[in-house]
């Protein structure tokens, strides 16, 4: 029997090839899990501490959280209306055409596989300076351990959706539970609870002397910006609901919840548990004046050794859902795209396991390619700090698009939908987005000017020179949707 759900794929030009088992619920834990403030929000907490305090928390955090929402929002709506995997590129192709299509599509995916490899080299590195301090400046060991972790990614994802959508629920609650015990100890462990922290802006900026993460200003403005870079390095992955929506029970309502819902619950969640860690800490020059070991030195001193071992081996284990999480995200987007032919060797990638159905050749390809990044050292950071911007530039692009063509050449929704508010939260995504970049490219992260602008430039001399006239796109036109009967 073909359910809604096929029916509207075949609407869209495609058969069902994936797997369709995944619950609204799973769709959610999913982003959540590569969301995963028990990542980002760890692994860059020194991003924020060390530009104006505890400001960056108590105010930047829940500002650029809504900002993420309404980009989110956006994302939904457009979710709603074309629920297919890869949903990003194949939304700018139907909204904005092929060229806009292809050069989303290759942002996120790039985006999404230097996520992967920033993600694992970060669980290495965590879980060497947690416990074996002296291990993490060894690159060959950080090689290998990121090369097992990530490959053993793949073998879960390959060997089918349910594996994984079994580990991804877990890694849902995992992530809330660990992050609750984490409040508990750290507002427990504080020595008083000086709620005015939250709000008070401190110059950090030149600190630790040894190796300052943002070179000495007096602005603290512009140092507050700067600190917006902590959750918006952490709340990125809510797309992972977009690309599973061929494999997503009732994809067209299920999606959009999972993309929104993630953004508010992780945004929430994530809040309450930095500002647990602001109050905490004992003295906050201090705690700027350790830099990346901010993290571990404030939760060793306000525990036992043990439960501080025992937070830090659970927040280790989230740390591996979410590269598993992002594995099954990015194959999607490769599949998706090569399925269109915009991949090298599409023929291959978009090929799907008759057993496991699940695109194997695309989840080991991206898992490689994650593997060989890792190898380039001396650009890793310049391009760890980058791949937050584009993944916002291919988050962004749709919904800009879809507001320039909402309600002339689109008007077929989908059954969640914004109404009137689409545009304006469309106008405040991409005014977000270029504040987010200008912001992302300053010193010491000012060769993603370089990285991001010769990635533009070298997609747009491909497309003009070559791909415009090979790539053909999805298969089904927006005016085609628009005359179909409305589900």
């Amino acid at each position: 029997m073909t359910t809604d759900d096929e029916r509207t794929l075949q609407e869209l030009g495609y058969t069902q090839e994936l797997s369709r088992g995944m619950s609204g619920f799973s769709n959610l834990a999913l982003s959540m899990s590569i969301i995963c403030i028990l990542a980002g929000g760890i692994t860059s907490l020194h991003v924020g501490i060390c530009s104006v305090g505890g400001a960056a928390v108590g105010i930047g955090w829940p500002l650029v959280s809504l900002f993420s929402l309404c980009v989110a929002a956006t994302m939904a709506q457009i979710a709603s209306a074309f629920p297919t995997a890869g949903g990003l590129y194949h939304w700018a192709a139907l909204l904005g055409g092929r060229g806009w299509g292809w050069g989303t599509a290759w942002f996120n995916l790039v985006g999404l596989i230097t996520v992967l490899a920033a993600i694992n080299v970060g669980t290495f590195q965590f879980v060497a300076g947690a416990f074996a301090p002296q291990l993490a400046q060894n690159f060959g060991l950080q090689c290998g351990c990121v090369a097992l972790i990530t490959v053993s990614h793949a073998l879960l994802n390959h060997l089918g959706i349910r594996i994984t959508t079994w580990l991804t629920d877990i890694s849902g609650y995992w992530i809330l539970i660990t992050a609750a015990a984490l409040t508990i100890t750290l507002l427990a462990g504080a020595g008083s609870w000086d709620w005015s922290r939250l709000i008070t802006f401190s110059n950090f900026s030149g600190l630790p002397v040894d190796g300052a993460v943002w070179p000495k200003t007096e602005s603290t403005a512009w140092l507050f910006a700067l600190g917006f870079l902590l959750p918006a390095y952490t709340i990125t992955g809510f797309d992972a609901s977009a690309h599973l929506s061929e494999e997503t029970v009732e994809a067209s309502r299920h999606v959009p919840r999972g993309i929104v819902q993630s953004v508010l619950v992780s945004g929430t969640a994530g809040w309450i548990m930095l500002c647990a860690f602001v109050l905490a800490i004992p003295d906050m020059r201090a705690a700027a004046e350790q830099g990346t070991q901010v993290f571990f030195s404030t939760l060793r001193a306000v525990t036992s050794p043990l439960v501080a071992n025992l937070l830090l081996a659970a927040i280790a284990i989230a740390q591996y859902f979410c590269g598993l999480a992002t594995v099954t995200s990015a194959s999607r987007m490769a599949y998706a795209f090569a399925r269109d032919g915009g991949l090298p060797a599409s023929r291959h990638v978009r090929s799907v396991s008759p057993r496991f159905q699940t695109p194997a050749v695309a989840i080991w390809c991206v898992s490689l390619a994650a593997i060989s990044f890792t190898l380039y050292a001396k650009v890793y950071e310049t391009i760890a700090a980058v791949c937050v911007i584009f993944l916002y530039v291919s988050y962004v692009l749709p919904s800009a698009i879809g507001g320039v063509v909402f309600g002339k050449r689109w008007t077929k929704l989908g059954p969640w939908h914004l109404g009137r508010l689409f545009r304006p939260l469309a106008a405040i995504s991409v005014a977000g987005c270029i504040g987010l970049i200008v912001i992302g490219m300053q010193p010491p992260n000012d060769k993603a000017l370089w990285v991001v602008g010769a990635t533009a430039a070298f997609l747009s001399l491909l497309w003009f020179s070559v791909m415009r006239n090979h790539f053909r796109g999805p298969p089904c036109s927006l005016e085609t949707l628009q005359r179909s009967e409305q589900p």
